[in-house]
């Protein structure tokens, strides 16, 4: 009797205990009863009735990533090429997911390699290499409205990897490396006419300047010679104002005039220097220096009286002959100025 009681708190100890469901955080359990859709236990502690019910499924409420393999596509232009995709989804009807499909993810799979071969059908290998974007919205689109139905939300799919054939991938090297040939010269012939521009355009500053300077020059050069000039023609109007002043008289005059004919003589060149008050300046000259002593002649006193000299007579010539040369040698004088 006793073995009976232990045995009966055994059982019913381990009904209760598969009775008892804890639900983590991010799920939630599907259960049936007697076979048929029950409920849905979220996260938490729940208790069911043994035997009667049980969990159907345990669904994951995160966000999923369904990494495919790569699918053989056929372009428009009949190049084959491989495509693997990935599709980031999450449940958003436990129920549904349970119900909807019996194998949802697979369901999934090959819905994506179809709508992908339909999308990349229509375009051409350009256009799929550079729609990327466009492909994958509308892959997100069709795929989203298709899985409603099985309580699965496809948040975003992406194209992870677009293999062409390897003769497609050698044309395509080359087309990118003519590509980058071609931009390298562009960018050298753009570099050489920025570098022509440039340095023409300092060539041009430098003419520009240099004219300036030249410009500046000659105007100092010609500013400081009027400056010089006339500094010059001032001295000179000083000097003669100071000659004025210091009331020069005839003596100094014919001094400089002659100092200014000794100055003319001086040199190899053959000179002809005829004063214009030649036979003024002479009997002036004669007389100075007899005054001033210079010469043969005596200065004259004033204080004694001249006597008169027995002159002998010269065989050469008579008074009267020298009189007649000296007057021949005044009117030719005369006739000289007056030519």
């Amino acid at each position: 009797m006793t073995g009976f009681v232990i045995v009966l708190l055994v059982i019913i100890l381990i009904l209760v205990g598969t009775g008892i469901r804890i639900v983590p955080q991010g799920y939630v359990y599907v259960i049936e009863r007697l076979g048929r859709y029950n409920d849905t236990l979220g996260p938490g502690f729940h208790v069911i009735i043994p035997i009667v019910d049980k969990v159907s499924k345990k669904v994951s409420l995160k966000e999923q990533v369904a990494d495919f393999p790569p699918q053989d596509v056929i372009t428009k232009d009949n190049v084959i090429m491989k495509i693997d995709t990935v599709v980031y989804f999450k449940v958003q009807d436990p129920k549904l997911y349970a119900y909807g499909a019996e194998r949802p993810i697979l369901a999934l799979e090959n819905l994506t390699a179809t709508t992908l071969r339909n999308l990349v059908g229509e375009l051409e290998l350009d256009q799929t290499l550079t729609s990327r974007d466009n492909i994958n919205a509308r892959m997100q689109g069709i795929l989203d409205e298709a899985t409603d139905p099985w309580g699965i939300k496809v948040g975003r799919v992406e194209l992870k990897n677009i293999i062409p054939p390897e003769e497609i991938q050698r044309s395509m090297e080359k087309q990118m490396k003519a590509e980058r040939d071609r931009r390298e010269t562009l960018l050298e012939a753009e570099g050489h006419k920025q570098a022509s521009i440039t340095r023409a355009e300092g060539d041009k500053q430098a003419l520009v300047l240099k004219a300036e300077a030249e410009r500046d020059a000659a105007i100092a050069r010609a500013t400081g010679e009027a400056e010089s000039i006339r500094l010059v023609y001032e001295a000179e109007a000083r000097g003669i104002e100071m000659l004025k002043d210091a009331n020069i008289d005839e003596r100094v005059l014919l001094i400089k005039k002659l100092e200014a004919l000794e100055k003319m003589g001086d040199g190899r060149a053959t000179k002809i220097v005829v004063p214009t008050d030649l036979a003024s300046a002479a009997a002036d000259l004669t007389f100075k220096t007899e005054m001033l002593g210079f010469g043969n002649n005596t200065p004259v006193d004033k204080s004694t009286e001249k006597k008169p000299a027995t002159k002998a007579a010269d065989p050469c010539c008579s008074d009267s002959d020298k009189g007649a040369t000296t007057k021949h040698f005044v009117e030719d004088h005369v006739n000289f100025e007056q030519i």
